[in-house]
């Protein structure tokens, strides 16, 4: 296991328990030290942790990094370090295409890439993860007692298709769809504040969740958090987004596929992150400029 943030250590942790032998690498040797805490085998180096990974063509290797250049990085080291028969799955969240380029990069070493939509969060460790897994089927079976560990006990494990890049792509899409679910809760929820009645934002998401259509995990992550803060006095109206949403959009426009609900979705956190936003006073100028409506000075 390469890289042990938030997810890849609580991967590490419950392959562990499920009875897996890991060799775990992190760039923290305090991660490396935690992990081996649990029964890992640390090693303080990539080379260290190939070394105690088995023999060449036996050893599979979980990449849990962030998207991007590290993932990149990683695989670049890997494919001087890996040999044929070794299996490499990249868990994290990168971009579809960038996995078609890498497993190709890869299969010039005789390596092959597998890719992880990996799903669960830091609820994983207790709940599992649902995983979406792309890539060639007879690296997916020889893999498959990694994969049944590391998802929920009863479904939750898909192989998408043979095709690199798939278990990302289904994985981006899951979470262009995520995003498209938050934000409609979040603008049910501010009707309702914002209205006459004196409703229980809390008790009203925790009644939703028994019998309602719009039950989910979602809503009940959110019942828990308005129990805890319920005027969210702790936030700042601010939202990042990890790239997916802007990929699945991307891709949308890509295939033809009409998505304005995710679209919407995205733009919205985008809007988040304004104040005072230019286009917003642009509006007021028109307004006061064709009609002579009151404007507020900044």
């Amino acid at each position: 296991m390469i890289g042990l943030g938030k997810m890849g250590a609580n991967m590490t942790e419950r392959l562990l328990t499920g009875g897996h032998e890991v060799v775990a690498f992190d760039r923290s040797p305090e991660a490396v030290a935690a992990s081996a805490a649990k029964g890992a085998i640390g090693a303080a180096s990539l080379d260290e942790m190939v070394a105690a990974s088995g023999e060449v063509g036996q050893r599979v290797v979980w990449i849990m990094v962030p998207a991007g250049a590290p993932t990149q990085s990683t695989v670049d080291a890997l494919g001087g370090m890996l040999g044929a028969g070794d299996i490499v799955i990249d868990g994290g969240n990168s971009k579809y295409l960038d996995t078609q380029v890498r497993a190709a990069q890869l299969a010039e070493h005789g390596i092959t890439m597998l890719d992880s939509g990996t799903s669960g969060g830091v609820w994983g460790l207790a709940n599992g993860y649902c995983l979406m897994i792309g890539g060639p089927g007879d690296a997916y079976r020889r893999c498959e007692p990694v994969f049944k560990t590391l998802a929920p006990s009863t479904g939750g494990l898909i192989h998408v298709d043979e095709a690199h890049g798939s278990g990302h792509f289904v994985k981006m899409v899951h979470n262009g769809i995520e995003y498209a679910m938050m934000q409609s809760y979040a603008e049910g929820f501010e009707i309702i504040e914002k209205s006459p009645f004196n409703v229980d934002q809390a008790a009203l998401a925790e009644a939703w969740m028994h019998g309602s259509v719009v039950r989910s995990w979602l809503l009940e992550l959110l019942a828990e958090y308005l129990a805890k803060d319920p005027e969210l006095a702790g936030l700042k109206a601010y939202v990042e987004d990890s790239g997916e949403g802007r990929w699945t959009v991307d891709a949308a426009v890509q295939f033809g596929a009409p998505a304005p609900v995710i679209a919407a979705s995205l733009f919205a956190r985008f809007a988040s992150r304004d104040d005072n936003a230019y286009g917003l006073r642009m509006l007021s100028a028109m307004r006061n400029s064709f009609g002579g409506h009151a404007v507020k000075q900044g």
